[in-house]
């Protein structure tokens, strides 16, 4: 029986999509270079691991070069350990169904020579099966044989073998389709329950080995966004986020998707934003709230976080809380993510300029503040509650009124406010306004703990009641429930400042301190870039640009440093390693946080209304002397670059945006923290004074000083603008 075909029509819908989808040129190609995706869909191999290659092996740089035919034979009584094997390497993860060119083979007993695949993302875990199967995790009708591996029965004319999802045999000579990895291990071997279709024995020749590309294809001509610094590491490291980011962003289909019940009628033929190529293939919301910033500001494909966005809520349950994904159709319990769903709502509204879908979903954003949350909320407090059958994020076992959930709660309700505001319903943005206020009192007075001027996790006693959390804290800043360093000394400061030094590891910071050990052995060891993210955007925001600047080094430069290299990990474990072995992501969307970092922060480009319609401009310069790229707006590129002249101590601002569009460029002044100590400035805008080293405005209107610090100077899209910020 004949494998279950790949969707040649959903193939020709994607490709048409691609296609219509054109990217702008861009005249400045020095980022190029950068770019990590295969020039094509169809990816060869790049080197054979020699130290792997076993058995009766020859010519298998033919797989490489091209130049030849690789062979495998294996004596009918051959004992175990001779198994023929190549491992090839693809140079870095990538996603696709693996196709291979056979030139035929030969039987030395009844049935055809069998080949097993062994694909994994490393090589630590690239052992006698793959690092994961969806049919070894799959539930219902996704669940075919469990071996580990994937099987062909080679047929002994030429061909060509596509592997896809299904068996060749009833139950028999069974391959799990699309696989994300970066090494596959091919063994002439079979399996005795696929007897007697396959064979253990016999000589295989293969002519070539390919993938198929799955994700999308992000090549320079696809890129409406980039970026570049003066720190080469920096600057990789935001593309190979890119391209973690691209490997998860795939059509929805049915046989490779998350296999425990997440196949959805609803989705299929759709793009998404998985979690991640090899598992977890199921867009849930939470990891939107950064693969999807990823994705506005590197390509012109928002319909992939919006088909989830709206599937989400056209499944939201009649008491308001919002599934995290099609998981388990649409039924996994965890208490965070309706709130991921209104604050990545936020962020589709504002980096696309597409009000018309908070229209259309706006009695979804009522159902999920004003129904289920208040249900869930402590009767002596303002603070949320979290039923004991519901976990979060990172499925942790801290029920009750936890910080982070109360931090994540208060950004919702600011975030709706704004954009009940912009929909012109005064009432509901000044009823959630109020309810955060509240939120945020309560918050102080329960959870800080002034002995280390932190906040606790939990208020409780027992086990974990002493611990300090990496999210809590984290989003109480960016929240605003703690107000940012006017000073030295601030309560967002010492946050800070306790993180920095009760987490820190050589590979990044930990989303626990030392009492989260109380809760789950191990949780002041793990790192979760999905959090950590929000930890270094809290320090950009307070000014802490240096240890914001060495965070990431550690953490983004710790993983492209190990296998497989180039993307992201879904987690990171004691000592450094895949936090859950092999079954790890090691490309996660939700780990790729490096890109709107640079970009809001480094580059200091943000949105202040839906499509960047206002913007502002305000960037972090630390130990960098320039940054320059461009930020895709619903009105077309923007592009802005910096430069800091450590002698004269000038910065220079370049910016050139869409017409239509209006900002303000800002730098600090004197007094403020990062670089603008101790000076007093004068702005110059394209040639003209518009600010005076002694606070006086030269152009009145054009330049002020806020109360931050910042001078600010309004600038006009539709013309590039220059200015200079110098020390008088």
């Amino acid at each position: 029986m004949l494998m279950r075909l790949h969707s040649l029509v959903v193939w020709t819908l994607f490709n048409a999509w691609i296609s219509s989808h054109p990217a702008s040129a861009d005249d400045d190609p020095s980022w190029h270079k950068y770019v990590r995706a295969p020039p094509s869909r169809l990816v060869t191999p790049k080197a054979v691991l020699t130290n792997y290659t076993v058995g009766n092996v020859t010519d298998v740089d033919g797989l490489i070069t091209g130049k030849s035919v690789a062979h495998l034979t294996r004596a009918s009584n051959a004992t175990s350990d001779e198994v023929p094997t190549i491992v090839l390497d693809f140079g870095q993860n990538v996603v696709g169904l693996l196709r291979i060119a056979f030139a035929g083979s030969e039987s030395f007993a009844r049935g055809y020579p069998g080949l097993r695949l062994i694909f994994s993302e490393t090589k630590e875990f690239l052992t006698n099966q793959s690092d994961f199967t969806r049919s070894d995790n799959a539930q219902g009708e996704l669940k075919i044989v469990p071996s580990g591996s994937d099987q062909i029965a080679v047929r002994s004319k030429p061909y060509e073998w596509l592997n896809q999802w299904g068996c060749e045999h009833d139950g028999q000579v069974c391959s799990d389709g699309l696989h994300g990895f970066r090494y596959v291990k091919i063994l002439l071997d079979a399996l005795p329950a696929d007897a007697p279709h396959t064979i253990s024995s016999g000589h295989v020749a293969i002519s070539s080995v390919s993938l198929e590309w799955s994700g999308y294809l992000g090549t320079p001509d696809t890129y409406t966004g980039w970026f570049e610094c003066s720190d080469a590491n920096l600057t990789q490291w935001w593309w190979d986020a890119a391209y973690t980011t691209e490997m998860c962003t795939d059509v929805f289909r049915a046989n490779d998707t998350e296999p425990r019940g997440a196949g959805s009628e609803s989705l299929f033929g759709k793009m998404v934003i998985h979690d991640g190529p090899k598992r977890d293939r199921d867009p849930y919301m939470g990891d939107l709230a950064v693969s999807a910033l990823t994705s506005y500001l590197t390509h012109d494909i928002q319909e992939a976080a919006r088909n989830v966005l709206e599937d989400l809520a056209q499944h939201q349950r009649s008491d308001g809380w919002v599934p995290p994904a099609s998981i388990n159709n649409y039924t996994l319990k965890l208490f965070d993510y309706p709130l991921w769903w209104v604050s990545c709502s936020w962020d589709y509204v504002f980096y696309t300029g597409n009000v018309s879908y908070i229209q259309a979903y706006y009695p979804t954003l009522l159902k999920v503040l004003d129904t289920y949350y208040t249900a869930n909320t402590g009767k002596s407090n303002s603070l949320l509650v979290r039923p004991d059958d519901y976990g979060d994020y990172a499925f942790i076992g801290r029920p009750g009124s936890a910080a982070y959930y109360s931090a994540l709660y208060v950004l919702a309700l600011d975030r709706a406010a704004e954009l009940a505001s912009i929909l012109n319903k005064p009432n509901d943005a000044s009823r959630w306004r109020d309810r955060a206020a509240n939120v945020s009192k309560s918050f102080v007075d329960v959870l800080w703990d002034p002995a280390v001027r932190a906040f606790f996790d939990r208020n409780c006693t027992g086990n974990g009641c002493t611990a300090h959390a990496q999210d809590g804290n984290s989003l109480a800043i960016l929240a605003g429930i703690v107000p940012l360093p006017s000073n030295t000394s601030s309560a967002a400061s010492d946050i800070l400042d306790y993180l920095d030094k009760a987490l820190h590891q050589r590979y990044g910071n930990t989303f626990y301190d030392a009492g989260g050990d109380g809760i789950d052995s191990g949780f002041s060891q793990r790192v979760y870039p999905f959090i950590s993210y929000f930890e270094i955007a809290a320090r950009f925001r307070a000014g802490k640009t240096d240890s914001a600047l060495n965070q990431m080094r550690r953490m983004y430069g710790w993983m492209a440093s190990q296998d497989p290299g180039v993307t992201f990990w879904e987690g990171i474990g004691p000592g450094g390693k895949p936090y859950e072995d092999g079954f790890t992501s090691m490309a996660h969307g939700w780990s790729t946080g490096i890109v709107p970092l640079c970009i809001n922060y480094v580059l200091g480009v943000t949105p202040a209304t839906p499509g960047f319609l206002t913007w502002d401009v305000k960037p972090v310069v630390g130990d960098l002397t320039w940054a320059k790229g461009q930020v895709p707006t619903a009105r077309g590129g923007m592009q802005v670059s910096w430069s800091f002249d450590v002698e004269e101590d000038r910065i220079h601002v370049d910016v050139d945006a869409p017409a239509g569009t209006t900002g303000t460029v800002s730098v600090p002044s004197a007094g403020s923290d990062d670089r603008g100590r101790g000076r007093r400035m004068e702005v110059v805008l394209d040639g003209q004074v518009v600010y005076g080293g002694k606070g006086q405005i030269a152009a009145r209107g054009v330049a002020h000083r806020d109360e931050e610090g910042l001078i600010q100077v309004q600038v006009q899209g539709g013309a590039k603008h220059v200015l200079e910020f110098r020390k008088v």
